[in-house]
């Protein structure tokens, strides 16, 4: 029977643990995932004890905290703590979300917390995402014409133009999406991924731009589209609640039509 194991260095070890001051009456335990890859040293879980009467309701407000009064070595981004920026975006309780619109009291026993999942690690819960942002770059997503712009009024769109791009413009690349796509974690390298082919159709969806056709031709590629099986995984993870899975279809719709 064949055995397998993950490499000696990829290997994740128990870590510290930090307990709670001894008054505390209501406690809660986050096992936070660790790694400097200055040290040399193999990941590790530390575990860390708060008292939640002292402590604000989100999972970004307890790592805030631990930073803060526990363990200043702690490393994540955050920035806006209303959901709009993605920059929290973290793997909590085994689901990628935003840790500022996480509630601490929707996850029963403790709260286990890891960077992004399937992307290189830069320090402790910051993920690299390089080749995320290089791809979604790719699909050039800014307004393409060829029509000169009017020098006394913007571009219009019709109420019902305007409406095809609801669910779609309020994207703001936080990465849940894509890195809990089993198609992604396979093929980053080629395929581009939920989060970048939602902003594509973004663009495509859009009746001022003028580019259509060019921007189809470069999705239809057997990797760069086509490697989404439509596993569901970007819709269900979505911190927004947006649909790229139905934004992937759409533009599969639009490349059978032209072939028709």
């Amino acid at each position: 029977m064949a055995e397998f194991t993950l490499p000696a260095n990829s290997k994740v070890r128990k870590g510290k643990t930090f307990d709670a001051t001894a008054d505390s009456a209501n406690k809660k335990r986050f096992v936070i995932y660790r790694y400097d890859p200055d040290s040399g040293a193999n990941p590790r879980l530390d575990t860390y004890e708060l008292d939640m009467d002292r402590c604000g309701p989100m999972v970004l407000d307890a790592l805030i905290k631990i930073k803060n009064e526990v363990d200043a070595s702690l490393t994540f981004r955050r920035s806006c703590r209303e959901g709009i920026c993605g920059s929290c975006a973290m793997n909590i309780d085994g689901t990628n979300t935003l840790a500022c619109i996480k509630a601490i009291e929707d996850i029963p026993g403790e709260v286990k917390v890891y960077p992004l999942p399937h992307l290189p690690v830069v320090k402790d819960l910051v993920s690299d995402l390089a080749n995320f942002f290089a791809q979604y770059a790719s699909v050039e997503p800014w307004l393409k014409t060829e029509t000169p712009a009017s020098r006394d009024r913007e571009r219009l769109q019709s109420k019902e133009e305007r409406t095809k791009l609801d669910g779609l413009y309020e994207c703001i690349l936080c990465a849940c999406c894509s890195t809990g796509c089993p198609s992604y974690w396979w093929n980053s390298d080629r395929y581009l991924g939920p989060a970048t082919l939602l902003q594509a159709y973004r663009w495509i969806a859009d009746s001022r731009d003028e580019h259509t056709g060019e921007r189809l031709d470069n999705l239809e590629d057997p990797f760069r589209l086509y490697r989404c099986h439509t596993i569901m995984n970007c819709t269900n993870t979505c911190p927004k609640g947006l649909n790229p899975a139905k934004a992937i279809a759409e533009i599969k719709k639009l490349l059978i039509t032209r072939a028709t």
